[in-house]
């Protein structure tokens, strides 16, 4: 099985980071949508990161349906909670993750890859106030209930979150204020130090996969 796309992506890393937590044995291809379009476009025609490629050649995209794909090979495995109430919590934190990575990206393409006549402000600074109330909710739900982490283990609601935090920081220096959010860096600091985490670490490396 195949992981294709880069590490600097969110999306990637947090299918990489989970993939080892679930034990699914993978290799990772570090391959650029930009750089090397042609020869993403071999293997997926979408030319969508992250990709993943099964074993018997089925071509799966998109972080959480792929890892939908993952849980059922590791089942009973799951990094996902049993107890409902858990579950919808988990969710939710993944939601508001994904949805922080998802404007993340979006003011990375409106400032570096749009022309600079061409950029819309309004448009920015409502990107902006969606990343911030997604940050600013995860940072509440970390305030006001015990991390996962701390009695059972990261899970995926961490891995999101923890991901989504990390690139942030990294692509967007200075958009959020660390002052703000200490349960958030708190959080990051202890899941970079985790050997899944550190495996995959951002930037245009190769997973160092422990089978």
């Amino acid at each position: 099985m195949q992981l294709i796309g880069m590490l600097d992506s969110p999306y990637v890393r947090r299918v990489a980071i989970s993939l080892q937590l679930l034990g699914v044995p993978f290799e990772h291809r570090s391959l650029s949508v930009f750089r090397t379009f042609d020869q993403f476009r071999a293997i997926n025609p979408v030319v969508k990161a992250p990709t993943l490629v099964c074993d018997d050649g089925t071509v799966l995209m998109d972080s959480t349906l792929i890892l939908d794909y993952a849980e059922a090979l590791a089942a009973p495995r799951s990094l996902m909670p049993r107890e409902l109430a858990d579950r919808q919590a988990a969710l939710r934190t993944i939601g508001l993750a994904l949805a922080a990575c998802e404007k993340s990206v979006q003011l990375v393409y409106e400032r570096n890859l749009r022309p600079p006549e061409k950029q819309h402000e309004p448009w920015v600074a409502r990107v902006l106030s969606q990343m911030h109330a997604a940050f600013g909710e995860l940072e509440a739900e970390l305030a006001n209930r015990p991390p996962r982490h701390a009695a059972r283990g990261v899970g995926a609601a961490e891995v999101a979150t923890a991901v989504a935090w990390d690139f942030n920081r990294r692509i967007q220096p200075g958009t959020v204020k660390d002052a703000a959010y200490p349960h958030l860096r708190a959080l990051s600091a202890w899941a970079e130090q985790l050997p899944e985490f550190a495996a995959a670490a951002f930037g245009d490396g190769t997973v160092q996969v422990r089978n």
